[in-house]
């Protein structure tokens, strides 16, 4: 059984120091995020956010949540770590994002270390 679990309150101190070192409060993350006063209130005292607040938080500070798993990890996936950075460019429309991760995905496949 996989004994992973999400350490909140870690998650909760990475977020604290974003607001303060971006020199901003919890009532302007508030207003940049659309998460209430009151959730983000409640999260300083240790209270989970549904999915969509953890997402607009992970969003807002740049903080990963899964950077915030216990317990075992598995590698991130290079090809899905790059179609991320590659539909994020704004200097790339989806079909030349999507045209370059084919690319990159052809090329991985051709020097990949087998797993023997």
């Amino acid at each position: 059984m996989d004994k992973r679990k999400f350490d909140f309150q870690a998650f909760q101190r990475a977020v604290g120091a974003t607001v303060e070192a971006r020199g901003t409060n919890w009532k302007r993350v508030s207003e940049e995020t659309g998460i209430s006063q009151t959730t983000l209130s409640r999260m300083t005292r240790g209270r989970q956010p549904d999915a969509e607040g953890l997402t607009a938080l992970a969003a807002w500070s740049g903080v990963n949540p899964v950077d915030f798993m216990t317990g075992p990890k598995h590698p991130r996936e290079s090809i899905a770590m790059v179609g991320r950075l590659l539909r994020d460019d704004p200097n790339l429309d989806d079909d030349g994002a999507e045209a370059l991760e084919a690319i990159i995905r052809a090329a991985y496949a051709r020097f990949k270390r087998s797993q023997t």
